[in-house]
């Protein structure tokens, strides 16, 4: 899936390395600006055209996007769902989560509970967490034996390059925050009432295990990043910079599928509306 220039940064190569040490959390490289104050206006402008290209998705009834959405805890992802996407028509847009998973949905394969929610034509659907919790939680918190996070790794792949034979366009996005702005994140809802209920004493037990699960973002994202189902890795320190990143590589996106607004095969000029 080709991509501007700017965002070929962002972008996990087939077959590259991931060293998250070695990429800034924190920079804003593709900020075209003096300031932050100047990120509204660019940021409004890429809303704008992504409901644009939004409403030819739906209309059009051809194309089926997934955008997967993966993060450390505070990392983002529901505050960049809500700004990125804030301006899209409700009917074209599903954003699935996907948490421990339940009773029936260990008796089955693991990619059962996720294939009955990617898209259907016409649609953009957002897995809010996804399939990959299925390989990064069993690999750190060793739920199984390494062979089956291996053994769905692979999986992966193939179910993905199934996807995107069958039509759907798909892009991976890993907002990555540094372990001090996770830190401050979580001081900030212990401070603030109001977002206690966003505090959970049992994510400290991941954060425990930080560099486990650095490693194992580093070694998913260089074996499941592919041509047709890349990855990128978004700096999301900031969280407008986050935002305005995101917002690019899908609009980067969608422009490569130069959609066009359906054509009809009856004349407009033709038709009287009776009073």
């Amino acid at each position: 899936m080709p991509v501007s220039g700017a965002l070929e940064r962002y972008r996990v190569k087939p077959g590259n390395r991931v060293d998250l040490s070695k990429i800034d959390s924190g920079e804003k490289s593709l900020f075209d600006g003096a300031n932050k104050h100047e990120f509204e206006p660019q940021f409004k402008e890429l809303q704008d055209q992504l409901q644009k290209l939004q409403k030819i998705l739906y209309s059009q009834n051809k194309h089926r996007i997934l955008v997967v959405m993966q993060a450390m805890d505070t990392g983002g992802k529901d505050g960049c769902i809500k700004h990125v996407f804030s301006h899209i028509d409700p009917q074209g847009i599903h954003v699935r989560s996907f948490k421990k998973p339940s009773e029936e949905e260990l008796s089955y394969d693991f990619l059962w509970r996720v294939h009955s929610k990617v898209p259907h034509r016409g649609q953009l659907v957002i897995f809010n967490r996804s399939h990959y919790e299925d390989i990064i939680a069993v690999r750190v918190k060793k739920i199984f034996p390494d062979e089956v996070w291996q053994r769905r790794q692979r999986h992966v792949v193939d179910f993905e390059r199934m996807l995107a034979e069958e039509g759907t366009t798909i892009v991976k996005i890993f907002l990555h925050i540094s372990k001090g702005e996770q830190k401050r994140r979580l001081e900030d809802r212990l401070k603030n009432p109001e977002k206690h209920w966003k505090f959970n004493p049992d994510d400290l037990a991941d954060r425990s295990r930080w560099d486990d699960f650095m490693t194992a973002y580093e070694d998913v994202m260089a074996s499941t990043s592919t041509e047709y189902a890349p990855w990128y890795i978004v700096p999301a320190d900031r969280k407008w910079y986050r935002n305005l990143c995101v917002a690019r590589i899908m609009l980067d996106t969608l422009k490569t599928l130069e959609m066009k607004l359906p054509s009809i095969d009856w004349n407009p000029q033709s038709i009287t509306i009776e009073d």
